[in-house]
């Protein structure tokens, strides 16, 4: 009799194959809860830029352009209109204190100044007539007063000669009162001869002065209008260099208070530099600067903040702290590193092309290894040309990825090669 022989569940075969897949399951699952998914990109370190965050001492400025300009410049302007009939010295010229420059003619001012000489003719006229006639008065008074002295000098004395004969009783009363009444009468005859006489020469006084302060007016306005007249040649204010001179012809015409050019005093030089408006809370006078010139370093102070915002941008004058270059011409661009703050101890990270992609908010920094590059998160603060002050995120020492990020995309961490 056959006798069935059982088959058996767990032969080597099978443990062997569900081994296998075991095994293949514990790895798959390992891999997915505890292997590295973040994404991962193979950089070459010779195409990118690796700097050391460094402890050391920090200066905030920023950098500004600025152009050479004569530290003062004198503006000529028309004072009077007129034609223009000559111009003696060209835009670029030298020119001293005095020099004319450019030849002006006005009819009507010619004109203007005939009129008031002649008014001041008449007037001084009128004032001299008036002198004389007042001076005539006086020796009609001096005859008047002659003649009456006179009279009263011979009416008195028959006043007192028919003043005893009456006491003697020689006349009578009617011829005594017909001497006294002659003699009182030339006396005031005599009294308001002299009375007349000085009402007329208050009168004529004030006359006079009225005259002579109208003369002296006459004459202010003549010499005004002889200085009108000298101001159509227009001469150089100072000693300098004419650089510009708005008259080209003979025969323009120049209104008055019209700008005809300028001249710069070239016994020293200065920096109008043009700032971006988010810094002028923090720009004060004598803040320093400093910019190369010809291999050479100088030290430059603001001296005046203007406040007016053209453009988005205000401007600011700065001088030389010390001598300017010798060789620096008006026009000239330079590049200056306007100080924003003082010298201070700080955590430090090279500029780079980094901060156009992430604007300061994370950084690759480089493991031990130095073979992997980490994402993180940074905070940079204050910066000049060269440097960012870190406030958080990396310590002194490590080394942190400063070239763009331009190509890296959005990875976690990169492999350098």
């Amino acid at each position: 009799m056959d006798r069935i022989i059982k088959k058996k569940k767990w032969t080597p075969k099978r443990i062997v194959w569900i081994s296998i897949i075991v095994l293949f399951v514990i790895s798959i699952a390992y891999a997915i809860l505890f292997s590295d998914h973040s994404s991962k990109l193979n950089v070459r370190t010779e195409r990118i830029s690796i700097s050391t965050v460094q402890r050391g001492p920090f200066q905030e400025f920023v950098p500004v352009t600025g152009a050479v300009i004569p530290i003062k410049t004198v503006y000529i302007d028309a004072l009077e209109g007129g034609r223009v009939e000559e111009i003696y010295v060209e835009a670029g010229n030298m020119v001293k204190k005095g020099d004319p420059i450019i030849q002006l003619r006005n009819t009507n001012l010619r004109l203007e100044i005939m009129h008031q000489e002649a008014s001041l003719l008449d007037q001084s006229n009128v004032l001299l007539n008036t002198q004389l006639q007042m001076e005539k008065q006086k020796i009609e008074l001096s005859n008047q007063l002659a003649d009456y002295d006179h009279l009263i000098n011979r009416t008195k004395r028959i006043y007192g000669q028919n003043k005893k004969l009456l006491e003697n009783k020689i006349i009578s009363q009617q011829e005594f009162e017909k001497s006294k009444d002659d003699y009182f009468y030339n006396c005031r005859k005599k009294e308001l001869a002299i009375e007349s006489s000085q009402q007329d020469s208050i009168i004529m006084s004030i006359q006079i002065k009225q005259l002579e302060a109208s003369l002296k007016r006459l004459q202010a306005n003549l010499k005004i209008v002889q200085q009108q007249l000298e101001n159509l040649t227009i001469k150089a204010p100072v000693t300098g260099q004419l650089t510009s001179l708005n008259a080209e012809y003979t025969g323009e015409i120049k209104s008055p208070g019209e700008r005809i050019g300028q001249i710069d005093v070239l016994d020293g030089f200065k920096i109008r530099a043009g700032i971006d408006e988010h810094y002028l809370p923090r720009i004060n006078l004598n803040q320093y600067g400093e910019f190369e010139f010809a291999g050479q370093s100088y030290r430059l102070i603001i001296k005046k903040i203007f406040p007016e915002i053209v453009g988005g941008r205000f401007n600011i004058d700065l001088e030389f702290v010390n001598i300017a270059p010798s060789d620096i011409r008006r026009g000239q661009t330079v590049h200056i590193r306007l100080e924003l703050g003082d010298l201070s101890e700080a955590t430090v990270l090279s500029r780079g092309g980094f901060y156009q992609k992430t604007g300061g908010q994370w950084v690759y920094v480089i493991d031990n290894s130095g073979e992997i590059a980490i994402k993180r998160s940074v905070k940079l603060g204050r910066q000049n040309t060269q440097v960012f002050e870190v406030l958080e995120g990396l310590e002194p020492g490590e080394k942190v990825i400063t070239s763009s990020y331009d190509n890296f995309g959005d990875v976690e961490k990169l492999v350098l090669k």
